[in-house]
């Protein structure tokens, strides 16, 4: 299918006939320019009050896409694709997962990101529909990759090109890779579209827990944006003071170095508190949770919430570990 430009608020709106203030996880424009993030909250509801009734992928509006899906099943698959309501399983990671998700960290953190950051010096990336893409920057530029293709909007006009190399990926949308050595950058990507698709899904799964999880911690944790982070290219957000050596990263990776399947996890800035049961991590201070564990799992999205929610918990009343 052709890419066109998106404007993920807009078409909520639209798909509801203009009844509901929405909210999704996807990036919209207009650009923002206002610091520190440079970028919209996807699920922020304002001062309001609002003359319609707002509806949110997550608990903090009058109604839930999940509730009104519940009542029309063409929204229910609307909502599904989007990550919004009605959410669907997970399958198992497809073979090619591991050389695209390594050729997609590589677009993300050495193309799409620097991108962004010549512009507003911001790196962060976030979920797009299908895949992941930057906020809108500049004059209301996107910068997405959705399966094989790379995609650039910039207002209401669209570019897309295959994935082929990192070189032609740069060259594709303006970016002057000369300035950093790179290795490889001229050699085939192989990314898998298959692979890419279920990342995608991965990340929009991503985007709803940890969206909640963000939506339901109380303001004193000093709640941070959920970001995918183009250096770890995993989707996190931060919960807990600082000041008093409680606060984490709380996130949900498509896999690393140390680990070749998918995890949940939870990791403490400071020292681990001194439950074993509840830290059982490998390659880092914290917890994770396995792809297997999550998949199998009869509510996943419920899972992946309880595993974060938990140590969240615990984090506010523990002792740490040195």
């Amino acid at each position: 299918m052709e890419p066109v430009a998106r404007n993920a608020r807009r078409e909520a709106e639209e798909r509801l006939q203009g009844r509901y203030e929405t909210r999704v996880l996807e990036p919209s424009p207009p650009t923002v320019t206002k610091a520190p993030w440079f970028a919209d909250d996807p699920i922020a509801l304002g001062d309001g009050p609002f003359a319609r009734p707002v509806i949110s992928p997550v608990s903090n509006s009058e109604v839930a896409w999940d509730e009104l899906a519940r009542e029309d099943e063409e929204l229910a698959q609307w909502c599904a694709a989007r990550w919004l309501g009605a959410w669907r399983r997970l399958e198992q990671p497809p073979e090619h997962l591991v050389r695209t998700r390594g050729a997609l960290h590589k677009v993300a953190e050495h193309v799409m990101s620097p991108t962004r950051k010549r512009a507003n010096g911001k790196i962060a990336l976030r979920y797009t529909w299908g895949g992941f893409g930057t906020p809108f920057f500049g004059k209301d530029v996107q910068i997405r990759v959705a399966g094989d293709a790379l995609i650039v909007q910039v207002g209401e006009r669209v570019q897309h090109g295959r994935l082929t190399t990192l070189e032609d990926a740069a060259e594709f949308i303006g970016f002057d890779l000369t300035r950093y050595d790179l290795a490889g950058a001229d050699e085939p990507m192989q990314v898998d579209e298959q692979a890419s698709v279920w990342l995608g899904e991965w990340f929009g799964f991503a985007a709803s827990v940890l969206q909640q999880l963000r939506a339901e911690s109380p303001k004193e944790l000093e709640v941070s944006r959920v970001q995918l982070w183009p250096e770890h290219f995993d989707m996190a957000v931060e919960l807990g003071s600082e000041q008093e050596g409680r606060r984490a990263t709380y996130g949900i990776s498509p896999g690393d170095e140390q680990h070749e399947q998918p995890y949940v996890y939870v990791s403490p800035w400071e020292g681990v508190p001194d439950d074993a049961e509840l830290w059982n991590a490998r390659g880092f201070r914290g917890a994770e949770l396995s792809c297997g564990g999550l998949l199998e799992a009869g509510d996943q999205r419920e899972c992946a919430l309880t595993f974060l929610r938990e140590r969240r918990d615990a984090l506010a009343v523990s002792r740490r570990a040195p």
